[in-house]
């Protein structure tokens, strides 16, 4: 079993400086904005960044500042057991009351919202090119990707979480990306979500 957490906000902080030995996911009531990267030594590995404008080496970034304002929050947790996987993503301080999107992608965050690359695949759609990608049902699905739709409350808080029967291949999934809107599973139309809204670096 292989467990990677991607944590942000004052827990982690804590849980750090207590030396813990295990990731444990943060208090929403009380998740604050405090670094940009810490890096412990403990296993497993934590990476803690907070959403913010694009610079280099920047964990998260926000694309968008009214869906994601800069200092909102975000926890992604990975954990691999046998041949199943869940990804669990927390966040706290996005728009309130809204819908969004969400995929792993095989590219980590850059600059520009495209640097994310495609969806990360399991069976790799063979028609899906760099200027089209999959659209297929049969592959842009939520058995054969990691969709994470969810939808924030009041606060702009929410968890959610997806599991699928198999792994990640080593250096092919590097990112999450929240998209405009809920994911589409129309044919010509599957896996889309409208715009790329932000992005966290997580090495899946």
């Amino acid at each position: 079993m292989r467990t990677t957490t991607l944590t942000v906000g004052l827990a982690l902080t804590t849980i750090l400086a207590t030396g813990c030995s295990q990731a444990e996911t943060p208090d929403e009531g009380t998740a604050t904005p405090t670094d940009q990267s810490v890096q412990p030594t403990t296993s497993p590995s934590v990476t803690a960044s907070i959403f913010m404008e694009w610079s280099e080496g920047a964990g998260a970034v926000t694309y968008d500042e009214t869906a994601v304002p800069v200092g909102a929050t975000a926890d992604v947790q990975v954990r691999e057991e046998g041949e199943q996987t869940s990804v669990q993503f927390t966040a706290t301080g996005l728009e309130g009351d809204r819908d969004f999107g969400a995929h792993v992608h095989t590219q980590p965050c850059g600059e520009e919202p495209s640097d994310a690359g495609p969806h990360y695949q399991n069976e790799a759609d063979p028609a899906a090119t760099e200027d089209e990608p999959s659209s297929d049902p049969a592959y842009a699905n939520p058995e054969n990707e990691v969709w994470l739709d969810f939808t924030t409350d009041a606060d702009g808080n929410a968890v959610t979480t997806a599991t699928v029967d198999w792994t990640f291949r080593e250096g092919e999934a590097r990112s999450l990306v929240l998209h405009d809107q809920h994911t589409s599973t129309e044919h010509g139309e599957a896996g889309t979500a409208g715009d790329r809204l932000a992005c966290v670096t997580v090495e899946f």
